[in-house]
């Protein structure tokens, strides 16, 4: 297929991208200007397994051998999986003493504000594994010493635990780091084999439950991450491909090894690697404002994308846990293909969030499934037939489908196609609520704008979407089944860095000097990358902050400026007669990736609904009141007729 050249042929090697999903791992392979993609299930056993697997596959029909691969890129699910499935290491927390129950503590806050019977999930580290530690560090720097009989206490403990993992968070060690260092070093020496992650080096940031949580969750996942990239880096080399590149929750490329010592950097990987590519694809749209959705098996990703650059954050809370490291703004909800549909104690029909997963799937797919799932209801619907996806064995049933949407329907007193109806309306309601936080929440009408229908089971509920949007374009690209995968193809490397620091935002107060190192160390490990620097800044007496771009080198009235304007923004009004503080620096280095270039040629033939669109590794569903365009790329673009 000549859908896209991310390279115009310039390079002889091979570039490919493969996505790790809880249903199909996708292989994507440019070479010379042509895309060749396969699709394999997931294998959650060893998802390593699934990952050559594709690329292979991909390659097979690149007509390559693996010496031809010159950049292999990689998103996965594997942190994520262990956060869901509490597979992570047995970790401990060693703790200022005083600040042991700082996991427990949370931010005091409710689960849900109107349900109490509604929980927190439990910490990832029990307070029977938290370990004090005798010292004591304020603002301003030590107030206890760090003896070395503390240090001995410290050890002891951990001995009679035996974790596998220590994460080290002490109070103000963003600022006064030498403590939480001398206790990581003493692990490091004293007890071999075991990984530890130190707050000031995983988020040397204030606010401690966020620095410790998260810090807790590196340590939590980084031996499962290590063990699985180190065995992908080796399946990888005996069979003759290069070690894979690693993408984080932020969007950027890091190296395997890079990946394999900070786990909680990739936790959103594999969402990533689609809003990258749905960024490059809402840039060849010149859409000012476009909302991407990435229906896959297991769940849906969404993110607001503007001007061709996805939104960004500094945290996010998975599965529950939170990770305050910078990511792309990305919500995630259960509503997938393979979502499982269920009569709740009311007899509500809901979807979600158990999934059927790759093994057994939906029942469609023959293999063993007996649980009705948003697939097996456009089965019924007449959606989906015949084979699904491009290199996967599989052929849509309509008999398992039927029996067990029928079954669900005779539990809630409908008719089976009702309930098909039924089951599709829910998922996408989920998926239009979600989007709604992305883009109305955030002060943003998208009713102009695009709507991107990513996945293998995007384009089939684009137009349900934008309708319950009020959105009047959808953009299926020809690539939309495998778009996750093409994102990690065309993805560049990317360092991200911060550093709280509490200054004035006046000038002599050493803005310049506090971010110079950060400058520095992105320089570093990024030779030659594109700098782009912001900061966390508030009024003084205020809670939380605003980031704003910032130039380094501008007067530090401009910062105060840009912050009096975002706060305006944000807060409508501005007290420009109030001081202004810098609570956190960040500084991002990046080097942009191969371009993609989207062709878009006249469309060839014309659509109105009703119909099914097949598409390479997905199928579009034109719905009634809408108007398909179908381009020779296979690009298809929907409007309301």
């Amino acid at each position: 297929m000549t859908m896209v050249d991310p390279t115009r042929g310039e390079t002889p090697l091979a570039l490919v991208g493969v996505d790790v999903g809880g249903t199909f791992t996708d292989a994507v392979v440019v070479h010379a200007g042509t895309l060749h993609s396969a699709k394999v299930p997931t294998t959650p056993h060893d998802q390593g397994e699934a990952v050559v697997q594709a690329v292979l596959a991909a390659l097979g029909a690149a007509g390559l051998d693996p010496g031809a691969v010159g950049r292999i890129a990689h998103g996965m699910t594997v942190g994520t999986n262990a956060m869901l499935e509490g597979t992570g290491a047995r970790t401990c927390l060693v703790a200022t003493e005083g600040l042991e129950d700082v996991l427990e503590l949370r931010r005091q806050d409710r689960a849900s504000l109107y349900r109490l019977d509604v929980a927190h999930p439990a910490p990832l580290v029990p307070r029977e594994r938290v370990v004090p530690a005798r010292e004591r560090t304020g603002p301003d720097g030590p107030l206890a010493p760090l003896t070395d009989d503390a240090l001995d206490a410290v050890l002891a403990e951990l001995r009679e635990v035996a974790p596998q993992s220590v994460a080290v968070g002490l109070l103000f060690s963003f600022a006064h780091p030498d403590h939480e260092r001398a206790i990581a070093a003493r692990i490091r020496r004293d007890l071999p084999g075991v990984h530890v992650s130190a707050s000031s080096d995983v988020l040397p940031e204030v606010r401690e439950y966020e620095r410790i949580a998260t810090t807790a969750l590196d340590a939590y996942l980084t031996p499962v991450l290590a063990d699985y990239l180190g065995a992908l880096g080796s399946r990888a080399a005996s069979v003759g491909l290069p070690e894979p590149q690693i993408m984080q929750s932020s969007g950027g490329l890091l190296p395997l090894r890079d990946a394999a010592a900070h786990g909680a950097r990739t936790v959103l990987s594999g969402p990533a690697g689609a809003v990258v590519g749905a960024a490059h694809v809402a840039a060849a749209e010149e859409a000012h404002v476009a909302l991407a959705f990435d229906m896959g098996g297991t769940s849906c990703d969404v993110a607001l994308i503007t001007d061709g650059r996805p939104g960004r954050a500094h945290g996010s809370v998975v599965a529950g846990h939170p990770v305050h490291l910078p990511m792309l703004d990305v919500q995630t909800v259960s509503a997938g293909g393979g979502s499982i549909a269920w009569a709740d104690e009311g007899g509500a029909l809901r979807v979600g969030p158990r999934s059927a997963g790759a093994l057994p799937g939906p029942a469609a797919y023959g293999r063993g499934g007996d649980a009705p799932t948003v697939t097996d209801a456009n089965v019924v619907l007449g959606r989906v037939s015949g084979a699904l996806g491009v290199g996967a064995a599989l052929e849509v049933l309509p008999e398992p489908a039927h029996a067990v949407v029928g079954e669900l329907a005779g539990c809630l007193g409908m008719e089976p196609v009702q309930c098909a109806e039924g089951i599709v309306a829910v998922a996408v309601q989920q998926m239009v609520s979600a989007l709604h936080v992305v883009s109305v929440e955030r002060g943003v009408d998208p009713r102009d704008g695009v709507l991107i229908a990513l996945g293998g089971a995007g384009p089939l509920h684009a137009c349900a979407v934008a309708d319950g949007l009020g959105m009047r374009r959808i953009t299926c690209p020809a690539t939309a089944g495998v778009l996750a995968a093409l994102g990690m193809v065309v993805a560049g490397e990317r360092r991200d860095h911060v550093q709280s620091v509490l200054l004035p935002v006046e000038e002599g107060a050493g803005l310049g000097s506090a971010i110079a190192p950060l400058v520095a160390r992105v320089g570093d490990e990024l030779p030659g990358a594109r700098v782009e620097a912001s900061a966390d800044c508030r009024y003084v007496g205020q809670s939380h902050s605003l980031t704003v771009p910032w130039d380094p080198a501008a007067p530090a009235s401009e910062l105060a400026d840009a912050f009096h304007a975002a706060h305006e923004q944000a807060a409508g009004r501005a007290m420009r007669d109030r001081p202004v503080e810098a609570v956190s620096l960040r500084v991002a280095g990046v080097v942009d990736g191969p371009p993609m270039y989207m062709h878009a040629p006249d469309p060839i033939g014309h659509h109105d609904g009703p119909c099914a669109l097949a598409m390479s590794g997905s199928t579009c569903w034109v719905a009634e009141g809408w108007r398909a365009h179908v381009h020779r790329d296979g690009t298809i673009r929907m409007e309301r007729a």
